[in-house]
């Protein structure tokens, strides 16, 4: 139960989708879906859940529950059984993909929404016709190594310029087109660049902003 992941926005009236037709109809879609590797509280749970939750949850099965945002819920409405997911840990010292998940159960009733005592809870939703959905995702694989948000953003005006991290940064769950997909799998067999020196800044890049309360 990932009842200790980061929440997302719970923005009223954004309910335009986000399409969802990531990959060629013949294969699996891909996506990527963010989560906090360290502890933060809220509401005395712990919103933490790394990819080693994930393995070691039973059957490395887990829901992905708490999302509070129309746009991302759209996106997991979307997602059919067999498809991929990158596992982004994020609000952290350093974001970046770490592994790789499945779906394994396609959108449900996120039962959080309705949990008074949850973080998540929702006062608005009802059981008749709940607002939020969740999916099951499966530990496949962690990457050989980290790709880092600042070793993405080295592409992200040519291979990566349309890639949802950057121009939707605030979703927790976005889609990911087959290239670009297959773009960042290549950059796993490839050494880790060397880390460029931080200009000061005023205030973050819209692509530092991981997701909102």
């Amino acid at each position: 139960m990932p009842a200790k992941r980061k929440r997302d926005e719970a923005a009223e009236g954004q309910a335009g989708e986000c399409s969802s037709s990531a990959a060629a109809a013949d294969g699996p879609r891909y996506f990527l879906m963010k989560s906090e590797p360290d502890s933060r509280m809220e509401k005395g749970m712990d919103m933490k859940f790394s990819i080693d939750d994930l393995k070691e949850s039973p059957d490395q099965t887990a829901e992905w529950d708490g999302v509070r945002n129309f746009q991302a819920r759209n996106v997991m409405r979307g997602m059919k059984v067999g498809d991929k997911a990158f596992f982004y840990h994020s609000n952290c010292k350093v974001p970046g993909i770490v592994g790789i998940a499945t779906i394994v159960r396609e959108a449900y009733p996120d039962h959080t929404q309705f949990d008074e005592k949850n973080p998540h809870y929702d006062a608005k939703s009802k059981k008749e016709d709940p607002r939020w959905d969740m999916v099951d995702v499966k530990f496949e694989r962690e990457l050989e190594r980290m790709i880092s948000l600042e070793e993405l953003k080295r592409y992200k005006e040519k291979e990566l310029k349309d890639m949802h991290l950057f121009t939707r940064a605030r979703l927790s769950v976005s889609p990911v087109s087959a290239d670009e997909w297959s773009f960042i799998l290549s950059l796993e067999k490839q050494p880790e660049p060397p880390k460029e020196k931080k200009k000061r800044k005023k205030k973050a890049d819209k692509d530092d902003e991981e997701e909102d309360e």
